[in-house]
């Protein structure tokens, strides 16, 4: 009787589980298939991919240098112009083709599903704490770009739905960018570091004439980094295939900018500072010089360095005439010491010293012929 009952309830579990299925491919085979839009495929693209342990590990190189660790530092600022060949990376493609995006596209679809903070642009001070913070239907509304509200938009948590055609990515034609230059004593190197970046607007007036720029915001690099380290750019037309991403386009410094400030204790620009064109220009090539530089001069030349100084010399010296050779030895007379060792050292200016004393001896007795 016992092996009867254990057989009834087995058959009564395999009919109720063929029940159940029955059910279900009932329901999924009467529902109707969706299919995908425009919004969903841009919410797909919106997923986050970055992680916080990729947030940490691209933020880790701005923050890891202790000032212990820093021994001098600059901060520059630079204007992009996307019309430079270098620069034409960040403007291209205009449109988005086969998952290739600019530069501005991607900072609007972060900002619009809420995936990045943007600071106000106050002429002169960058501060990019939560009291500056800007919303992104204040900047959309600034600047009159076309926008409705997401699905699952909040108060807390807005997002927003713009249009591939509503992104004034034409438009957006520099960029400004804060570099930070330090050197630390614990890689014992000079590393351009970019801290900001803000997009510039250039549009003109309703009765034409020339574009007004308008800087739109600060979007700090750290938070923009993971993003751009997942999106591969063509920079070279040599070469078709993708080569490197926007990342290794900033931390490579492989863009061109032209010097427009530095931070200085009167906060002054460098239009301010040098009104005329050809003394700012002076002085944006005498920073960047110094910046070049900077790391030569920390470390003593090597032997073959110092012949071959020698020899550069001593060509220069063999080919220059009498005279130059007298003003080459005249810097030289900073100290005792080293008179006495050019004196040692160098015949040249003796022999110099010597046929003018020569020419001066018979001009004057030429003189007294003629007094006589």
């Amino acid at each position: 009787m016992k092996s009867i009952r254990y057989i009834l309830t087995a058959i009564t579990v395999a009919a109720a589980a063929l029940c159940t299925v029955a059910q279900d491919s009932s329901s999924s085979a009467s529902a109707p298939v969706r299919r995908r839009g425009p919004r969903d495929r841009q919410e797909q693209q919106a997923t986050p991919g970055v992680t916080e342990r990729m947030q940490g590990f691209y933020s880790a190189d701005n923050s890891s240098l202790s000032d212990a660790d820093l021994q001098w530092m600059r901060v520059i600022y630079r204007q992009l112009d996307l019309e430079k060949d270098r620069n034409a990376a960040l403007y291209f493609p205009e449109e988005p083709i086969d998952g290739q995006e600019n530069l501005f596209r991607i900072i609007m679809r972060l900002l619009a599903n809420n995936q990045l903070k943007a600071y106000e642009y106050l002429d002169g001070r960058e501060i990019f704490t939560e009291k500056y913070e800007s919303k992104v239907k204040d900047i959309l509304d600034r600047f009159y770009i076309i926008y409705t509200p997401a699905k699952g938009s909040t108060e807390k948590n807005p997002k927003f739905v713009i249009d591939e055609a509503d992104v004034p990515a034409n438009e957006v034609l520099s960029y400004y960018v804060i570099e930070r230059w330090t050197y630390d004593t614990r890689n014992n190197r000079l590393k351009p570091v970019v801290e900001a970046i803000c997009p510039v607007l250039h549009r003109a007036g309703d009765f034409g004439g020339e574009a007004v720029r308008y800087p739109m915001f600060w979007i700090k690099y750290s938070d923009l980094r993971p993003h751009l380290a997942q999106q591969t750019i063509f920079v070279n037309d040599d070469n078709n295939l993708p080569s490197c991403t926007y990342d290794d386009f900033f931390n490579l410094t492989m863009y061109e900018g032209d010097i427009y400030k530095t931070r200085n204790l009167k906060n002054k620009s460098m239009a301010q500072l040098y009104p005329d064109p050809d003394d700012r220009k002076r002085a944006q090539d005498s920073i960047q010089s110094r910046l070049d530089d900077f790391e030569k001069r920390l470390w003593t030349p090597t032997r073959e360095e110092l012949a071959a100084m020698a020899e550069a010399r001593a060509a220069l010296e063999a080919g220059n005439d009498s005279t130059a050779v007298v003003k080459e030895a005249k810097p030289a007379r900073s100290s005792r010491a080293a008179r006495t060792n050019n004196k040692r050292s160098n015949k040249k200016p003796a022999k110099v010293k010597e046929s003018q004393a020569s020419k001066s001896s018979s001009a004057t007795k030429s003189v007294r012929r003629r007094k006589r």
